[in-house]
């Protein structure tokens, strides 16, 4: 008898976690700027940040800059996603040393085939509320793909040129 409540205990208590950790997850489709689907997003919050995964197709070939943008929107332009997550101003870079913005991951790097699969971690952000600005705050945050990479130093952006990518975040 001992062992059966321990074990429905154990039981529950994994259960429990994994609603809770249902919950923290969110997920963007990526699109071009011409509407179509290039990809998706998808963000998992963890107890010390958050693991992103990137999966994207039929992108120009080299380095790309990605960031966390602090608007939930993509308008046909993208710029409706606003600039980066950064409720602080704190200027952009990894490599600043008054930087980095929450906004500011590493760069994306697109195979000759136009494919990319990437994973980032960063503790600038959380997918709900908690310590960092959260993704899915009341006006949302969108991932952007710029055409060009970030130098991780240059303000606002790094030099990482137009945005050929977006996808809004959404709770999953």
């Amino acid at each position: 008898m001992k062992f059966t409540t321990v074990a429905c205990a154990a039981l529950t208590a994994v259960l429990a976690s994994a609603t809770v950790s249902a919950t923290d997850r969110a997920g963007a489709e990526i699109l071009n700027a011409e509407g179509s689907v290039v990809g998706k997003a998808s963000f998992e919050q963890t107890p010390t940040g958050v693991l992103m995964f990137v999966d994207v197709t039929d992108l120009p070939p080299g380095a790309h800059g990605i960031h966390l943008h602090g608007t939930g929107a993509c308008a046909p332009d993208f710029t409706a996603a606003k600039g980066h997550v950064n409720p602080d101003q704190t200027p952009h870079g990894l490599r600043n040393p008054d930087g980095p913005d929450n906004g500011d991951l590493p760069n994306l790097y697109v195979a000759a085939d136009g494919s990319a699969k990437a994973e980032f971690f960063t503790t600038r952000v959380s997918v709900v509320e908690g310590a960092a600005p959260a993704l899915l705050d009341e006006d949302g945050s969108a991932v952007i793909i710029h055409d060009q990479p970030d130098d991780h130093m240059t303000q606002p952006i790094g030099g990482a040129g137009g945005r050929i990518g977006c996808g809004i975040i959404r709770r999953m």
